[in-house]
């Protein structure tokens, strides 16, 4: 399907099913539709992927003026992209929502990217994270709408705010990570001193040198921060003892497919450190360590069995 006639596709979606809906939009679209079999096609892909979604994202509705035109245009984009998708993998929508789609900053699968925000704090998002970013004369403003990111956050008199879904971080300046997993975040604080909010619970300082997990009611207890939880900044994997099934899954978050462990070998202790973005030579280290052998179905599914 031409990349062109999707894009046309989605701006007639949102014509339709927004303000501009009238009489004559309608038949206009319809004498779009009648262009071509293909132009026919893309517009029933649309349908199918509206009744999907349920409604249009809110940033499509928007008046185009000024940054909100922006935004616009990146509904746009990515409404256009969804209809690229086969219609059989439409049902997967939902595992890309579009807070993360239409975020500021993202990273796709097995990208790790650095970035200098303006008040000169530095930020390193991974894999697969969405982040807004809003700064003004009066606070720094950040959302992590899904994944994890290392940020190093310059002193300042205005207050870092850091939102997940779970509650809101807060610091003058501090070197953290945060990764947020649903229904709870995990925090390490490696240099200065962060406050945790829970959005139904009383806040807590947490030091330097301890990390901790919370969800919406607590801040769970602290234990000592442990470096190799940012080694992630340096393409690594360290692992201390961690069950093989817990090691494949943080590696299948750096690759597309499906890397799995049978039953067996679940819990089998690793240790090590693997290249997360070599998935082929960090298997092949396994194999060579431990009573573990890989088979490959194809690419995209890969599963480790007792040797």
């Amino acid at each position: 399907m031409p990349a062109a006639i999707l894009d046309e596709a989605a701006a007639w979606l949102v014509r339709l099913h927004g303000d501009g809906d009238s009489e004559a939009t309608r038949q206009a679209c319809a004498q779009w539709r009648q262009r071509s079999p293909q132009h026919d096609q893309a517009w029933a892909r649309a349908e199918r992927l509206l009744q999907r979604l349920g409604s249009l994202p809110p940033e499509l509705a928007m008046p185009a003026l000024g940054r909100e035109r922006i935004g616009r245009r990146r509904a746009l984009k990515h409404l256009a992209l969804l209809l690229a998708v086969a219609p059989a993998a439409l049902t997967t929508w939902r595992a890309a929502p579009w807070e993360a789609w239409l975020a500021d900053q993202r990273t796709a699968v097995g990208e790790v990217r650095a970035l200098a925000l303006p008040d000169g704090s530095q930020l390193t998002l991974n894999t697969d994270s969405a982040l807004d970013l809003r700064f003004d004369g009066q606070r720094r403003h950040l959302q992590l709408r899904q994944g994890e990111l290392l940020l190093h956050a310059a002193a300042d008199p205005r207050p870092l705010l850091l939102d997940v879904a779970v509650g809101r971080l807060s610091t003058p300046g501090a070197r953290f990570s945060l990764r947020e997993q649903g229904d709870a975040a995990h925090l390490v604080v490696l240099e200065g001193a962060v406050r945790v909010e829970p959005l139904d619970g009383l806040a807590q300082w947490v030091p330097a040198g301890r990390q901790g997990r919370f969800d919406r009611q607590r801040l769970g207890p602290l234990a000592a921060a442990e470096a190799s939880a940012v080694a992630w900044t340096h393409g690594m994997l360290m692992a201390d003892r961690l069950p093989l099934a817990e090691l494949l899954a943080e590696l299948a978050r750096y690759h597309h497919g499906v890397l799995r462990c049978a039953p067996a070998v679940a819990g089998l202790a690793v240790s090590g450190a693997y290249p997360l973005r070599d998935r082929g030579r960090a298997l092949a280290m396994l194999a060579a360590t431990y009573p573990v052998r890989v088979r490959r179905l194809t690419d995209l599914w890969i599963s480790l069995d007792a040797a």
